[in-house]
Formats: structure tokens, sequence, C-alpha cells
């Protein structure tokens, strides 16, 4: 019985891409930055070969590794989470998901407003942590919904969660989904709900994300229709809008993702559990926290052998990223960069380094590979170069 368990470290950049000038990512390294902290000890992700990367030089290369590792481009343009995630899965998008640094076509928020039956507050680029502080207030008193955006294809909805009941936020997201579609066809309409008094509002577990559904085949689909388990941890089902998920579960940290990880583990299934751990870039990279970026990495380090000690003769273990976040750099938004992927298995040949690859997309080829499905996704298989 076979089971691949892929896990996300989310945002977990190893350097810049040739391109990165173009997206103002000049210079960005997340890994490394958090290298710097006193915090940062990864041990157990040194063994299985992180540091035999290609130019991941902020760690010791291990003389005798117990895994495989490459270091991986992105092909799609962009640098947002759903744009990495499905590139994951095997599809890569040949133009970028659109963008508003000046905030939604006010024709839009009016029919938003229309079908939801509340105002809007903000419409422009914001941390959101900043904008519950700046308009929570306001939102508080008038019931309107604060509506922001990032750098990323999103379009996100914060409100309290005692002024609009969560299900009602949720219908509101969906309405929103609705509406951005061609040419306003965001990535991931987002909901935000926070509670708290003036001025100490935060931000509660109950995000929900309302992606696009993919344009075409992935990983996902592929196992799914081929009869396999496709299971999903974190914000995975979202991402992929359900899209060739057989069973999920949500997560609330990352605390709490391993956990569910390793619950799957220890269930009999045959296919994919596809895992999210969402800390590092929602906590951390997008608010410059070095320090709590670090300690989050020597955490997942330290969980790490569990995972490994969980594993079955043919389960394969692949830890990899969907972008970067470098907490260290002004910018909080997410840095186009080049990803790990670290390979571990008892089928899995110690030691094999296999380069720079092209393409994200070659984990999807390698997966349903491995399944033995004939691959209808983009990217290539390396099955063959890490099967001992």
């Amino acid at each position: 019985m076979k089971r691949v368990f892929l896990i996300v470290l989310d945002s977990v950049g190893i350097g810049e891409l040739p391109d990165a000038a173009e997206y103002g990512d000049k210079g960005s390294n997340t890994l490394k930055a958090c290298s710097t902290s006193s915090y940062f000890d990864m041990p157990n992700m040194a063994k299985l070969g992180l540091f035999n990367i290609d130019h991941v030089d902020c760690g010791p290369r291990e003389e005798h590794p117990e895994g495989a590792w490459c270091r991986l481009s992105e092909a799609s343009k962009g640098k947002d989470t759903t744009i990495g995630h499905w590139e994951i899965a095997g599809l890569i998008s040949d133009k970028p998901m659109p963008t508003y640094p000046d905030g939604f076509p006010k024709e839009l928020l009016d029919e938003f407003s229309r079908r939801t039956g509340r105002g809007w507050l903000c419409n422009k680029p914001y941390s959101g942590t900043d904008v519950i502080r700046d308009y929570g207030e306001q939102h508080v008193k008038t019931g309107d919904l604060i509506v922001y955006t990032s750098a990323d294809s999103v379009f996100q909805v914060a409100a309290h969660e005692e002024v609009v009941p969560i299900e009602e936020l949720y219908r509101d997201c969906e309405i929103a989904r609705e509406l951005l579609v061609g040419e306003h066809g965001v990535g991931r309409v987002i909901a935000r709900p926070f509670v708290g008094a003036f001025p100490d509002f935060k931000r509660t577990s109950n995000r929900h994300d309302f992606s696009l559904l993919p344009p075409k085949a992935t990983m996902l689909t592929q196992l799914s229709e081929a009869g396999f388990d496709v299971l999903s941890v974190g914000k995975i089902v979202d991402i992929f809008a359900s899209d060739g998920v057989t069973d999920f579960v949500r997560t609330v940290s990352n605390e709490d993702g391993i956990d569910k990880t390793l619950d799957y583990m220890d269930r009999d299934f045959e296919g994919l559990c596809f895992t999210n751990l969402v800390d590092y870039d929602m906590l951390y990279g997008h608010r410059n926290d070095v320090d709590g970026y670090a300690k989050a990495l020597t955490y997942f380090d330290k969980r790490l052998p569990e995972l490994l000690e969980r594993l079955r003769e043919e389960d394969i273990l692949m830890i990899t990223a969907d972008h970067g976040c470098d907490p260290s750099t002004p910018s909080t938004d997410h840095s186009r960069e080049y990803t790990p992927l670290v390979i571990a298995g008892t089928r899995i040949r110690k030691g094999a380094d296999l380069g720079t690859r092209a393409t994200f997309a070659d984990i999807g080829a390698t997966v349903v590979d491995y399944f033995g499905v004939p691959q209808k996704i983009d990217g290539s298989s390396f099955l063959n170069e890490i099967i001992g």
C-alpha cells in the first residue's frame, strides 16, 4: 500500500530566482534570513540533506545524508500561494493572476455592497493586522465590511465576529467569489474574522479561503479519478477549491497541522496526504518577524523525527515550499524564490542529489508516477532517480 506525505512549509524559500528583480525581490532568501537568528536550529532537516541543496549555504552540509534533495525553480508567473501550490500539483500558470495595488474597481465594490447589504471600508493593499487596527473601530460602529488586498492576487474581507457572524461572512465571501471571475479572477477570496475591542483587535483561526477552481488537471484530480485517496491537511482543500480532495481536516496552527498529519499517518489508506503549514507565512514572514520564523522552523525540525518514525515501508515523505516570504527585507509581501525539496523514506536512495529542477511541477509528476497513473499534468518525474 503506497502513500505519499507531501508537506508544504508555507513560504520557506531558499534564495532569489533569476527574475526576482522583476518582482521587487532582489536579494531575498527566506531560509538564510532565518538562519541569522539564535533560535534557528534544524539538525534533522540537515541530516536529510537540506543544506546539501544547491546554493543553500546557511547550515552544515551532511557528509552522509539520509534523504534525497533538490532545488526547485518556479516556472509559473507569480509568487502567491495559489499559483505555487497549483504548480506543485502539476499546473504551470502562464500568466499571473490579477493584483490591485490601487484597490478594486468601484463598480465591482458597489455590486458587492448591493448583494451583501453592507457597505465597505479601506479598499487598499494593507497588512492584515494593521487594517483591523486602523479600520476595526469604524467597522464595529457601522457594520461595513473591511475590504483590502495585498501584493498577492487576493480579495480579503475582515469583519468582527460579533458584528458579522461567521456564516454571514462566509456567504459574503462566496458572493465576492462569484463576482471575481474573468479579468478580475483573483486567486483567492479570504474571510478574515477578528474579535476583541479597540485597540486590541485580534484575528481568529476562522479564516477561510475561497479559491478559483484549477483550470485543468492536477495531481489531486489525477489521483482521485484513478481511485486513490487524496487527503488534505490545512488550507490545501481551499487552495484547490476541493477539486480532487477525497477527505480533509482544517488546522489552527503548525502544531495542529503536524498532529493531524500524524493522525493520517496512523490511518490505512492508499494515496496522497497533502499538508500546508501556514504559520511561517501568515504569522512571521508577513510580519517581518525573523526570530518568530526561526522558532517555527526549529519547532518543525524537532517534530520531524515523529513523522519519520511513522513512515511505512512503501511511504515517501516530501517536504517543500510554495514561494518565499523573507522576513528580513523591508517588504512584508511574498518573495520570488527557489524552494527546497527534501525527500525521505525506506525506498529513497540516500544522498540522491537532483540538482536544480525547472519547475515545482516535477513534484506532481513524480507523485502520479509513483502510483502508476498516466501523467496528464505538467512537469517531469524524477522517480527513477530517487527510488533505490
